[in-house]
């Protein structure tokens, strides 16, 4: 308000002329002072009004409109990636984050556990900076010790000061809500440090309707659509990042384990199989010409066998 009043006021002082009626988005505070200014300089009566309805309140919107249009053409894109960044750290009650790490597990019914990192860098996603975690002696599925596995290993590697692991995020985003955020503060506490966590919470359409603080306070993003969109992209990649390693892992064992029911294909051959074939059905379509320049003859023949 102080900045559109400012401007009035030089404008019109400035211009040699004042009309009879100027419209404003909100009254200003000395306005019948400025108006009588206005007069004394310009030997005519102005008025300063703030329509609400009619013409002239659409005449405002559309002024209103402009400027919107002229300063987001004027605004740089990462001028608006800053801006962006500000608010959301003002949501949060934390600085801007430039640095957003975010965790998800993957699995199915407690098999081939998985763990994914995702980095944003500048509201962007930072891909060379991904990280894969394979989730290591668990006999049962446990998504809270899967993730305190996976925040230990990351904060480990940066103690250790690990090439992809020596920098420290400004934000810490969960998959899964209160629960796991409370797991990460667990860990950072166990490694003496200080570093905002929130969870990201869906809604019924599966869409990231907040963010909540490990108390359990939710903050509402889905009425700030820059904010809203950003933080589903980040809980978006996290996921497509963690489940699409889990497929692959998935898919390698499976491949590895119809291969073992074949007798006398130990692990060697086992590899050289499927770095030739690709696929089991690849295997099994192959002659036995094809299979022995890979295997020898002996083994080619075992595979024809089982295949027959």
């Amino acid at each position: 308000q102080e900045a559109v009043s400012s401007l009035v006021k030089q404008y019109y002082l400035s211009r040699g002329f004042a009309p009879k009626v100027i419209l404003l988005p909100f009254d200003i505070s000395d306005a019948d002072l400025f108006a009588e200014l206005l007069e004394q300089q310009y030997g005519r009566k102005t008025y300063l009004r703030t329509p609400q309805r009619g013409d002239n309140a659409h005449l405002v919107d559309m002024a209103n409109k402009n400027a919107l249009d002229e300063a987001q053409r004027c605004t740089t894109k990462e001028e608006q990636i800053s801006g962006l960044l500000l608010l959301l750290g003002k949501m949060l009650s934390i600085p801007a984050p430039n640095r957003i790490e975010s965790y998800d597990i993957s699995n199915i019914s407690g098999t081939d556990m998985v763990g994914g990192l995702v980095v944003f860098q500048g509201g962007k996603p930072y891909r060379s900076e991904y990280k894969k975690f394979k989730i290591e002696d668990l006999q049962q599925q446990d998504d809270y010790a899967s993730m305190a596995q996976v925040l230990r290993r990351r904060f480990t590697h940066y103690r250790q000061a690990d090439k992809g692991f020596d920098r420290l995020p400004d934000l810490l985003l969960m998959d899964g809500g209160v629960n796991h955020a409370n797991v990460a503060v667990q860990v950072l506490n166990e490694f003496d440090l200080h570093i905002p966590v929130f969870g990201m919470v869906k809604d019924d359409r599966h869409r990231t309707r907040s963010l909540v603080t490990p108390s359990g306070e939710e903050i509402r993003i889905d009425a700030k659509q820059a904010i809203f969109a950003l933080i589903g992209n980040i809980q978006e990649e996290t996921h497509r990042f963690a489940i699409t390693f889990h497929r692959q892992q998935r898919s390698k064992r499976l491949r590895y384990s119809q291969l073992d029911e074949i007798p006398g294909i130990g692990p060697k051959r086992k590899k050289q199989l499927l770095r030739k074939f690709g696929t089991l059905k690849r295997i099994e379509e192959a002659s036995y010409e094809e299979l022995k320049e890979v295997v020898g003859d002996k083994q080619a023949r075992i595979i024809m066998d089982y295949f027959k």
